[in-house]
């Protein structure tokens, strides 16, 4: 009975911990959730290709490219609207549409990245 005893004791100690990480875990993911849902005007380079190639936003949004390639990229418009310097790794390029059309953009320096803004 006294070994029984202990170990309900032991059990009942790590409930509050399952507890605590659980909340802890919870807390973490609904954080990742908000920040996903802030940054909703973000393209992200990523294996020498944009995601998503395509996005709709609506004239004053301002469009972020963040860079997750091991290599340096570019954002340039082929009307000449805009053009980011050298993007380097984890760094980032931030453009603000400020009227209604389509831009259709490269990365300067590997054209066959390609991907367009529509600003409606």
């Amino acid at each position: 009975m006294q070994v029984f005893t202990k170990q309900l004791r032991f059990a009942l100690r790590l409930v509050p911990c399952r507890t605590l990480i659980l909340a802890v875990l919870l807390g973490f993911l609904s954080g990742a959730l908000a920040v996903t849902a802030q940054e909703a005007n973000v393209i992200t380079i990523n294996d020498f290709s944009f995601a998503p190639k395509e996005l709709t936003v609506t004239p004053g949004t301002t469009v972020k490219w963040l860079n997750h390639d091991d290599v340096p990229h570019s954002v340039v418009d082929k009307n000449k609207a805009f053009r980011s310097k050298p993007i380097d790794t984890n760094q980032s390029f931030s453009y603000t549409f400020a009227s209604a059309g389509t831009f259709d953009y490269v990365c300067g320096l590997h054209p066959q990245m390609m991907g367009r803004i529509i600003v409606k």
